[in-house]
């Protein structure tokens, strides 16, 4: 399969993310459209490293590197979601509300 149905489906689900994240106020959804803008950069790291390889002249499941880098994002997200998902907890504690707009409370 081509390279551009990568780079389009891709390009599709970043722009729903930030769209997500500018216009969503729920704490929960912001997270899920960052993960969504997350796995479309690992979906062009697999795409482009699968590319760099048949280009190489290798076979093509020998495109290893951007699924190590994918892994290692992976990682980093699930870190994050933990933390993030932690402050939301502690938030909905202290204000009852996970409402973005809510957290310039917390200046105080």
């Amino acid at each position: 399969m081509p390279v551009n149905y990568y780079i389009t489906l891709a390009l599709c689900l970043f722009a729903i993310g930030v769209v997500g994240v500018l216009t969503r106020r729920n704490a929960i959804i912001v997270f899920m459209c960052i993960e969504l803008m997350l796995n479309a950069v690992n979906l062009l790291l697999v795409a482009f490293s699968k590319m760099h390889h048949i280009a190489k002249g290798a076979a093509a499941v020998t495109g290893t590197d951007g699924q190590l880098f994918v892994f290692f994002i992976m990682v980093v997200a699930a870190a994050e979601v933990s933390v993030g998902l932690a402050i939301i907890v502690m938030m909905y504690r202290n204000v009852h509300s996970i409402n973005i707009n809510f957290l310039n409370r917390l200046k105080h």
